[in-house]
């Protein structure tokens, strides 16, 4: 409880904790990278590199993407759903949570295309859109294991 008697939202805690390290980790990263010494300009490799740039919009909605990904909680989210369809009943026993919690978080995941649902009676299940979503997952997990050692 907070000082007014009021629950106090771990998860909400955790997610602002999570993303100041993130943030931190990032700065971290920006002040060790090396830079261009001089000012040597490629015209040709700039060419080609803006021959391939997304546009402003593009770049708006695949931030939008990877942001609601960047929250762990979706991810186990997408994590289960990547196993099977389920019903919100089912993720919030799967994840430990309110199925109101579960359901505002697959809202957003919803609105931006990442799931999917379907109505059978009056229990509403919940997929993963296509295979673009299951690919992404997944090239995720094998980049953040790959040259790990096996414990």
């Amino acid at each position: 409880m907070d000082e007014s008697g009021g629950r106090v939202d771990r998860g909400l805690i955790y997610n602002i904790i999570y993303e100041y390290l993130l943030i931190y980790s990032i700065m971290m990263i920006q002040t060790t990278m090396p830079t261009c010494e001089g000012n040597h300009i490629d015209e040709g490799a700039v060419y080609a590199a803006r021959s391939g740039l997304i546009d402003a919009p593009q770049a708006g909605r695949l931030a939008q993407i990877f942001a609601a990904l960047a929250d762990p909680t979706r991810l186990q989210l997408i994590s289960a759903l990547n196993q099977r369809e389920l019903c919100v009943c089912d993720l919030a026993a799967v994840l430990g949570m309110s199925q109101s919690a579960v359901s505002h978080q697959l809202r957003l995941l919803r609105a931006l295309g990442l799931v999917r649902n379907r109505k059978e009676g009056r229990v509403v299940y919940y997929a993963l859109d296509d295979e673009h979503i299951r690919d992404l997952f997944e090239r995720g997990l094998e980049h953040i294991t790959h040259g790990q050692s096996p414990d």
